[in-house]
This record gives structure tokens, C-alpha cells and sequence, in this order.
């Protein structure tokens, strides 16, 4: 009863309580309530909230007790959440029957923040309106708890005696429109920090009641400010790319456009065509500009774009909003930001991250369309933002750019990929308060450690220079001798990898000092067609890929693909979580045909090459010998092919020994197997910062594989082989090969060179011990 009145502090509420028998006794008297519905009769409707069992009998028989002339309206919605709904709506001068409504609905918020299904969220009525009568604004949500009840019971009060209709929508999250009239709507937009939400009120009062909103939310709807973190510190960011970077803060624009419709919707069909164009050309050229640098990674990701950009089904529906009335701009910008909540509410994390993409071609056809640049132009200094498209940071001049801050983001994103190859520093997840950052203030950062400090004084630059100097000089002297061997101080050779992805990585990576290709993700050649590769192009490619590591020993990964990475041509049922399903070893023995064809090309160039096979997602040992069954029905009798396996499972971690009499040589995939054994995806903001493979947990399971081997070579060649904190303890735990990416090749190899084994040994046992990554990392610095 209290918290409903603190949601209405101005309004005087009649709220009455009728529960227990007596002071001690649980349970409800009719007489009771009978007498408490007479006492909040004030003349206009009383609504009674009740729990359960007896309550809902006691409340029927208080109305039969009753000789009120008022309406009563006994109520379904729950006590707490529905009371507290309730009173706000019936202070904003609401008839029962809506003030029943709210108490009904009052669990949205709860069920939408917990993912319960509840429906859309949104009012159909608030497409009603015409385009051309409505007021619109976009303001941002600092509270530090987002619009929660109390501010929200503001904002719902701040609308009492306005003659308008108001609905607001949660631009970050596509959520909505709800009345801004509905406390239990409100919620379930889901309005946290940072949120940016789109208001539009029609009616005589609609300029009066949008003016009203963003004063309100301009002063935190009441609230204080938090208290700073720290000196000069926001959130706590996590590193994405590494380098340093010092300089002054700058923001990139957003894109802006007119909702409305500006001409007929054949005018409108027309432009979102020429956009959509326009946009396919500019996909188009990036994906040649990132092919001709060598960075294959960046031109999938664009390829991907392309095929978004083509979805009939999207399109179509843009069409037929235009032909209802919408505009363009805000159709496509409709349709798209729906898609990226439908795929950002899917189990899966990978398919949830791909919303991002879904988001950034929308970006680019509504700038397209508005006739404005959805590119940044690069500018000297720290570029700060909410988050990044692929698009944007590809368009970035690293030579100009000094580093990059986002409030939101994730190291494995696409625009992160893109960032590292250029050699940008990027830190993400640093927190909506980097956006209010002045543009001027200068800012220091390191990509590496996660470290960034806002106006730093002079120590502080000199220091940071200093470091920045340091790596310089040090990156200098490791790419002079990267074609040198990896060799510790005590006279152990390293073998320093690389992963690659095309034929054109496998060149780079040998102009970079790789000693051999640790993994070749084959499954390039499979993704964005209609069609598996034929036997003899995929001979053509693994062959151009062994030549350019000139007799150097390549591993081939076979396919791994799955319910995460879908191939059109290759039909799979629908899963609930891919990543625990039909992928990788599971999914090519269940299309033989398929896996044969792969086995018999590879088979063909290791007749004249040092080709090894390597099977992903292993998990029983039936596995590798049905795959090693399968290649030796393909190859030549006289041939021998070593096969290894993928250690990215805690299960396959745990029973090494097992394999060690079907496995030529173990490769320990640390991406999946920190995923797999912290139960957190490196691509989900919320838990990213946990999947951290020095976690001892980890390092656990890396020290079993070692021991487990015996004699089989064990290598890493997942994302902790290239961080320099981690290869000591690798080392020390048994690990002889690490494979990464080619730009790392040097630097990993130089940091080789500055250990002895001795050591190493002594930091994993003392790592082993370690409660935490956290602590781990400590222990190394």
C-alpha cells in the first residue's frame, strides 16, 4: 500500500486493506472487505485486488453483503504489481474499466524482462493516427535503472488532464509503440540505461505533451544522477583490439529522417529501390575493397550484408507498409528493427548477434534514402559511440583514427573483426556514460588491457606514450624476425600457426613467419552458395592453399558447420540451441555423401603435400573412428593421412587418453571450450565479460588434455594462443604449437622467445591454484 502511494505522491488515494481473520490469523472475512469497499468508495467504481483461495470467495460474497450504487469490479491481476499499476492509473483520471485493465496487464515488464511470452507489447491502435498529425521527438533514458516504475509513474502522470493520444517506442530494442498512458506498457518496453525512445502524441495537446516528456526526461524524471565510478573512469570496458591510443573525443552524427510520407506509394516503392541499389552497390565495392587488403574475414561479413539486403520477404513487407501510407524511410526502418528483435529474442547466441547486422543495412537504405551518409568521415583523435556498423568501421582510415570507445558492443562483433584488421584500438562495453563525454576532452586507452582514462593528466599521457612507444618498438622488432624460429631461451622450438580462411590468408600468413597452417576453416567454401563445391574445386583450393605454405605442413579443418551456420542446400530441422546440436563431426556423418567428397579432395592433395585432417566437435571416440573409416574409402591404401581432433568440449577435455590410440595430434579450440565450460558466449553483451579462457576453470581442462596426450603433439589454435598474457601458462602446461591469426604470428613469436620452460612450468602450477581469471592475468603481469 505504501509503495503504491510513493508512485503518486501528489494525488491522495483511497487505498484500504482487508486481510486476516484477526491480528494472528491468516485468511479473509467477507465482512471485512464488505466494509472495506464501502471505505474506498469515493463515488466513482472501486476495483478489488485479491490473492487467492478463499480471498476470491470471501470478495464475491462482500458484493452480495453490499448495497453500493457505485460499480465494484473485482479484479484478476496480481496484488502487489497490480495495486501499484493500478493507483498510477487511477491518479492520471482513468475510468475502471482501464484502471482494471492496468492492474490485469501490470506483469508485462516482469514477463518481458524475463522472456516470458506475452505478445508483442505493442497497441495496434497506435498506427491509427495519420503520419502527417502526429508530433514526434527521440530522447535518450539516463536513469541508471532505465524507465523503471518510479520514473515511468512519472512520466505517466505528467500526462494527466492532456487531451492527446501518446505512445512511445524503444528505438535500441524495436519494442513497442505502447500508451505512454499505461504503466504496465511502459514496462514492457524494457527501457534500460542509455535506450533511446521515440515519442509521438497526437491530438490538441500533442506539442504540449512531447515538450513535457523530454523536459522531464531531460531532468532523469526526478531521479538523481548516479555517483561517478571513479576518477576519470567509466564502466569498466573490455578490450577488443589492441594498441594504444591518446587523443581528443569525437562523435559520429546518427541518421536522421522524416517519417512521413513525401510522395505517392509508388513515389515511395520507387526510392526504396533506388536506396536499396545504391546501398548493393556500395556492399558490393566494400567487399572487393576488403578481398583485395586480404581480409577475408571482413568480406563474409559483408557478403552476408548482401544477402540480407536481397531478402524478398523483408522487402516485400517494406512494400506493402508503403502501400498503406508509410514512408519509405520509416517502413524499411520498421520491418528491418522488427527482424532484428525477432532474431535478438531466438535461444541461440550467435543467431541473436546477427541482429546487429539485420541493423546496420537498415541504417545504411534509410541514409541512402534521407540522402545522407551513413558512413563517418575519419577523423584524428578517439572516435566515442553507442556501437558501430561493420559498414562504418570498414570505412575507417586507421592511418587517421586513433581508437575507438563504445558504450555498447562486443570484442567478437563484426564491426570489432573488422576494427583488429585495421589495427584500430577499440574498447566496448565501456557504458552510456562515454557518451556524454565532451567532444574535445582527451582521452587515453589501451586496447589491450582495457584500461582508458578520461582527461588524463600530464603523468598519465606521458605514461601511456611511453607504452605506446615501447609497442611500437616492439611490434618493429618482432615483424623483422618473424620468419625467424620461435625458440625459448632454454632451447625449446615453438611452432608458431596460423588460422586461416582463404588462399589469400594462407599467403599473408607466410609473408608473416608462419611455421605451418595449424587450422584452415574449409567451410569458406561451402557458406553464401546454393550448392556444396565440387570435389575437384575444393581440390583446386586446399592445393593453392598448401602451395603457399611451400611444404610446410597444413592442417584442414573439415566442414563445421551446423544449426548456428546453416547451409541452404543442406536441410536441418529447426534446434533449439545449435550450438549443442547437429554440428560439425555430428552434422557430415549424417550427410556421408557430402563428407566423402570433402575426404576424397583433401585425400588428393595429401598424395603430394603435408596435409593433415583434423575433425571438429568430437565429443566420442566412435566419431573419429566412423570419420577415419570414411577417409580411408576415399584415399589411396598406400597413403597416410595424420588425423587429429578439435578438443572444444570439457567432455573431450576430460578423456584425452581415450583418444590418444585414433588421434594423430590434438588441437584445442579455446573459443568453444571456454563457452562450454563457463556457460557464457563471448557474443552476448551481458555474460561476454565471463567467458575469459584463462579462467582457471579453463586452464583445468587444458592441463588434462596435456596430460592425458602422452605423446600426442597437442596445439591451440583458439583466440588465448594470441594473447601474450596467456602463452607462458600454455607452455608451461604442455603446449608445443599455437595457431592464430596471421597478423599475431610475430608478436606471439617474439614473446616466445623471452621464456624459459622452467618458469613456465612454475606460473601454470601457481595459475592452477588461481580463484580467477582476473587473478590469473595478475599473477602473469
Amino acid at each position: 500500500m505504501d509503495l503504491a502511494r510513493e508512485m503518486v505522491p501528489d494525488r491522495a488515494l483511497r487505498v484500504e486493506v482487508a486481510a486476516g481473520l484477526d491480528e494472528e490469523t491468516f485468511g479473509t472475512d467477507a465482512v471485512a472487505v464488505a466494509s472495506a469497499i464501502a471505505d474506498a468508495d469515493s463515488g466513482d467504481g472501486v476495483l478489488v485486488l485479491m490473492d487467492l483461495g478463499s480471498a476470491v470467495l470471501s470478495a464475491e460474497l462482500a458484493l452480495e453483503l453490499l448495497d453500493s450504487p457505485h460499480e465494484v469490479r473485482l479484479c484478476s491481476g496480481p496484488v502487489v504489481e497490480g495495486l501499484v499499476a493500478a493507483a498510477v492509473s487511477a491518479a492520471g483520471g482513468a475510468a475502471l474499466a482501464e484502471v482494471a485493465d492496468e492492474a490485469v496487464n501490470a506483469l508485462s515488464g516482469k514477463q518481458s524482462q524475463l522472456g516470458d511470452v506475452i505478445g508483442s507489447g505493442s497497441d495496434a491502435a497506435s498506427a491509427e493516427a495519420p503520419e502527417s498529425e502526429a508530433v514526434r521527438a527521440t530522447f535518450r533514458v539516463d536513469n541508471e535503472h532505465g524507465l523503471h516504475a518510479r520514473p515511468a509513474a512519472r512520466l505517466v502522470a505528467e500526462l494527466r488532464g492532456r487531451d492527446t493520444d501518446v505512445r512511445l517506442r524503444n528505438l535500441s530494442t524495436e519494442a513497442g509503440p505502447v500508451s505512454a498512458r499505461s504503466l504496465s506498457r511502459l514496462a514492457a518496453l524494457g527501457v534500460l540505461a542509455g535506450h533511446q525512445v521515440e515519442v509521438t502524441a497526437t491530438g490538441p495537446d500533442a506539442r504540449e505533451a512531447v515538450d513535457a516528456i523530454l523536459a522531464l526526461a531531460g531532468q532523469r524524471f526526478g531521479e538523481p544522477a548516479p555517483e561517478s565510478g571513479g576518477a576519470g573512469r567509466p564502466r569498466e570496458p573490455r578490450p577488443a583490439s589492441g594498441g594504444i591510443a591518446i587523443g581528443p573525443v569525437w562523435q559520429a552524427r546518427a541518421v536522421e529522417f522524416a517519417p512521413g510520407a513525401s510522395g505517392s506509394p509508388e513515389d515511395e516503392r520507387r526510392t526504396l529501390d533506388s536506396a536499396i541499389r545504391a546501398v548493393h552497390n556500395d556492399i558490393r565495392a566494400a567487399v572487393a575493397r576488403e578481398r583485395g587488403n586480404g581480409r577475408l574475414s571482413a568480406a563474409e561479413i559483408f557478403e552476408a550484408h548482401l544477402v540480407m539486403l536481397e531478402d524478398e520477404e523483408l522487402v516485400g513487407e517494406a512494400r506493402r507498409r508503403m502501400d498503406r501510407g508509410t514512408g519509405a524511410a520509416a517502413a524499411w526502418a520498421e520491418v528491418l528493427g522488427e527482424a532484428a528483435a525477432e532474431m535478438e529474442r531466438l535461444p541461440d547466441d550467435y543467431q541473436r548477434a546477427r541482429a546487429a547486422d539485420l541493423r546496420a543495412v537498415r541504417d545504411q537504405v534509410v541514409a541512402a534514402i534521407s540522402g545522407s551518409d551513413a558512413g563517418i568521415d575519419s577523423r584524428p583523435g578517439i572516435l566515442v559511440a553507442a556501437d558501430l556498423t561493420p559498414a562504418q568501421v570498414s570505412g575507417l582510415d586507421g592511418s587517421v583514427v586513433g581508437g575507438i570507445v563504445l558504450a555498447e558492443g562486443s570484442p567478437t562483433s563484426h564491426a570489432s573483426i573488422i576494427a583488429r584488421a585495421k589495427g584500430i584500438p577499440v574498447l566496448v562495453g565501456a557504458g552510456a556514460d562515454v557518451l556524454r563525454i565532451p567532444e574535445g576532452t582527451t582521452v587515453a586507452l589501451d586496447g589491450d588491457s582495457g584500461q582508458v582514462v578520461i582527461d588524463p593528466d600530464p603523468s598519465v599521457v606521458a605514461e601511456f606514450s611511453a607504452r605506446a612507444t615501447e609497442m611500437s618498438e616492439r611490434r618493429r622488432g618482432a615483424e623483422q624476425a618473424a620468419q625467424q624460429p620461435a625458440v625459448t631461451r632454454d632451447g625449446v622450438a615453438i611452432e608458431v600457426g596460423a588460422n586461416i580462411g582463404s588462399v589469400a590468408e594462407a599467403v599473408d600468413a607466410r609473408r608473416r613467419g608462419a611455421d605451418f597452417a595449424g587450422l584452415v576453416r574449409t567451410e569458406f567454401l561451402f557458406l553464401h552458395r546454393e550448392k556444396p563445391p565440387s570435389v575437384d574445386e575444393q581440390e583446386q583450393v586446399y592445393r593453392e592453399t598448401a602451395q603457399a605454405f611451400d611444404g610446410r605442413r597444413v592442417v584442414l579443418r573439415t566442414l563445421d558447420v551446423g544449426g548456428d551456420k546453416p547451409l541452404p542446400y543442406l536441410p536441418q530441422p529447426p534446434e533449439a540451441n545449435p550450438f549443442l546440436g547437429l554440428r560439425g563431426i555430428r552434422l557430415t556423418l549424417a550427410h556421408p555423401d557430402l563428407f566423402r567428397d570433402q575426404l576424397r579432395a583433401l585425400a588428393r592433395v595429401a598424395a603430394d603435400h603435408p596435409v593433415r585432417v583434423m575433425f571438429p566437435m568430437v565429443t566420442d571416440i566412435d566419431e573419429v573412428r566412423a570419420a577415419r573409416q570414411l577417409l580411408e574409402e576415399v584415399a589411396p591404401q598406400d597413403l597416410r593421412i595424420d588425423v587429429g581432433i578439435m578438443v572444444e568440449t570439457p567432455a573431450t577435455a576430460a578423456k584425452a587418453a581415450a583418444f590418444t590410440d585414433d588421434a594423430d595430434f590434438f588441437s584445442i579450440g579455446t573459443n568453444d571450450l571456454t563457452q562450454y565450460a563457463l556457460a557464457a558466449e563471448r557474443g552476448n553483451n551481458v555474460v561476454a565479460s565471463l567467458a575469459d579462457a584463462l579462467d582457471p576453470g579453463v586452464l583445468h581442462l587444458i592441463d588434462q588434455v596435456c596430460r592425458g596426450a602422452g605423446t600426442t603433439p597437442v596445439a591451440v589454435c583458439g583466440e588465448l594462443a594470441a594473447d601474450p598474457a596467456a602463452i607462458p601458462i600454455l607452455l608451461g602446461l604442455g603446449v608445443r604449437e599455437l595457431s592464430v591469426t596471421p597478423p599475431a604470428i610475430p608478436e606471439i613469436k617474439a614473446r616466445t622467445r623471452t621464456l624459459d620452460l622452467a618458469t613456465c612450468r612454475s606460473l601454470a602450477t601457481e595459475a592452477l591454484r588461481c580463484p580467477s581469471a582476473a587473478a590469473v592475468r595478475a599473477l602473469v603481469r
